[in-house]
């Protein structure tokens, strides 16, 4: 799967989910500390981002996720 593609339409859900600028969501980008996410946030945008690329992401996997980079990632290696 093309990496740009997933990291711009993870930054689609992230604009859509947080009221923030474009500029601010790039990969080094934390979700709580940089974009200002909270828990409610961040289950939304992985069940949006799992009805998007028709996936499942395992709860252990949630916990891990830090910025838009490991999302990014975890897409790319999981399709």
């Amino acid at each position: 799967m093309d990496r740009t593609k997933v990291f711009e339409t993870v930054k689609k859900y992230i604009l859509a989910q947080l009221p923030i600028s474009e500029d601010r969501v790039v990969e080094n980008a934390a979700l709580i500390d940089d974009l200002g996410a909270d828990s409610a946030n961040l289950m939304m945008l992985v069940m949006d981002l799992e009805a998007e690329f028709n996936m499942t992401v395992e709860d252990d996997a949630i916990s891990a996720i830090r910025t838009v980079g490991d999302i990014v990632d975890y897409i790319v290696k999981k399709a």
